[in-house]
């Protein structure tokens, strides 16, 4: 049987192998290192700060001894002399950034790195590589023996950078956070013996804030920086406490009793604050994601502007309890009040009616432009009569009426004195029409229900009226 050939095995192992492999020298780069210890230089930092060529001299330093027929499929080249006498052609531009802490490993002492880096096939296409050297044993001096692989990680990268490109282009805000901080807590509170976190955050209402203080966000995307009115994602990562504040900590501290209860996906609508200080309404998606169930280390928040949409609610909320001419409360929150009113009932209440006087006469003379004027004014007075808690509300086309709680007949009274007054001094800003509005009142008792005591106040306004129409009469 011949002999077992070690050298010509192992070889062939080196060869064959599926993965890029690279004999190297370093004793080079060992030679500079020396010399700049001899030279009394401490930090390698400092001193490619100030050095940055040193990068290409350690380039330049870097001897191939051989390479593997994995390593010229990799790099497109026909034979192995084709890469030797082409190094500058592989090792260029985007390994640098590699290179620079390859270097700093070094010069620690390190026998081993691994990183992900860029090096380029000999027709020039870029590849994105996972390489991992070791300073082979016997060779810890000299390093003159370094074993070499390199994996071709250019489809995972591109997997990565499509996934980036969407993160960033989301027209949504994205954040990705760390809560692996809030899990320990929890964890803590636990082992103290806390069961009911709500009770506990009651009676600690700072937890909350430090809660808050250990989430750590690890990226954001563009329309989270434009959605903030923030420069950059440092801009608005090292300014979150002008983002999340005041309302912010009641909603958080439902976020915090779902973790903690082991829900870890939920939905919710809160306000957040853009830099400059306006109000953001926004609707809020929180998950722990698949495989951080246990630590929180990896939650993915989407936020979304609802302000346009809360404002059209706020202003359908609006055109449903108002008048828009007026901008007075309209008929239906008039019922609505006086129900509630009704049921708890406290004595006195005074109803005022009032009726807009000529209207008609002025639409048909002067035109329904002057007549909505007119009824806008009659809103003005109304506005400027009634005080807190007390309610104005146009219940018709020239009818409106005032509620007054805790007002009694003599109140009241004194009030509609007030009331003229400014109708008075209405007429005094603006030339004709002349505006004039006929009220009765009336004040509520026990045992007479508020629909009866409106009656009453509309008899008293009708009597008005005719002592209007008779006075304008007498007038002329």
């Amino acid at each position: 049987m011949p002999d077992f050939n070690f050298e010509e095995h192992y070889q062939i192992l080196f060869d064959c192998a599926p993965i890029s492999l690279w004999e190297e020298d370093y004793s080079g780069i060992k030679h500079l290192f020396d010399t700049l210890r001899m030279q009394g230089i401490k930090s390698m930092e400092g001193y490619l700060g100030e050095n940055p060529g040193f990068i290409d001299d350690c380039m330049n330093q870097i001897k191939v001894i051989d390479v593997n027929q994995q390593t010229l499929k990799m790099f497109e080249a026909v034979s192995k002399h084709a890469i030797l006498d082409n190094l500058p052609r592989i090792f260029r531009d985007g390994m640098r950034h590699h290179l620079e802490s390859e270097i700093y490993a070094l010069w620690k002492g390190d026998l081993e790195w691994a990183g992900e880096g860029i090096n380029y096939t000999l027709s020039g296409k870029a590849i994105d590589i996972l390489l991992h050297w070791r300073i082979l044993p016997g060779a810890e001096q000299s390093w003159e023996h370094v074993l070499v692989t390199i994996e071709n990680i250019s489809e995972r990268k591109a997997t990565e950078r499509r996934l980036s490109d969407l993160f960033e282009a989301s027209p949504i805000s994205l954040w990705e956070e760390d809560y692996s901080a809030i899990k320990a807590y929890f964890d803590g509170l636990r082992a103290e013996g806390v069961t009911d976190l709500w009770d506990y955050l009651d009676s600690h209402p700072l937890a909350v804030t430090h809660c808050m203080s250990l989430i750590k966000v690890l990226n954001i995307n563009k329309k989270t920086i434009s959605l903030f009115g923030a420069k950059s994602k440092e801009h608005l990562i090292s300014n979150l406490d002008k983002v999340f504040r005041d309302d912010m900590g009641t909603h958080f501290s439902k976020e915090l009793v779902d973790l903690w209860n082991g829900k870890l996906a939920y939905e919710r609508e809160g306000l957040n604050y853009s830099l400059n200080g306006d109000a953001i309404n926004i609707h809020l998606d929180f998950r722990i994601m698949p495989g951080f169930e246990d630590s929180f280390g990896w939650a993915l928040v989407a936020i979304q502007d609802i302000s346009a949409r809360k404002k059209a609610e706020e202003y359908l909320r609006y055109l449903g309890t108002h008048d828009v001419m007026t901008g007075l409360f309209n008929r239906a929150y008039f019922e609505e009040t006086l129900l509630h009113l009704e049921k708890k009932r406290i004595e006195p209440i005074s109803i005022i009616l009032l009726d807009l006087d000529r209207l008609k006469s002025t639409n048909d003379t002067l035109g329904h432009l002057a007549g909505d004027a007119l009824i806008r004014r009659a809103a003005e007075v109304l506005k400027a009569f009634v005080g807190k808690n007390q309610t104005a509300a146009r219940i018709g086309g020239d009818e409106f009426v005032i509620i007054l709680p805790g007002t009694d007949g003599q109140g009241t009274a004194d009030k509609l004195i007030h009331f003229q007054e400014l109708v008075d001094f209405n007429n005094k800003f603006y030339r004709e029409p002349e505006l004039s509005i006929s009220f009765g009142a009336a004040t509520s008792l026990p045992g007479i229900s508020l629909e009866k005591v409106i009656s009453m106040a509309d008899q008293a306004m009708y009597k008005n009226k005719i002592q209007h129409h008779q006075r304008r009469v007498t007038d002329k």
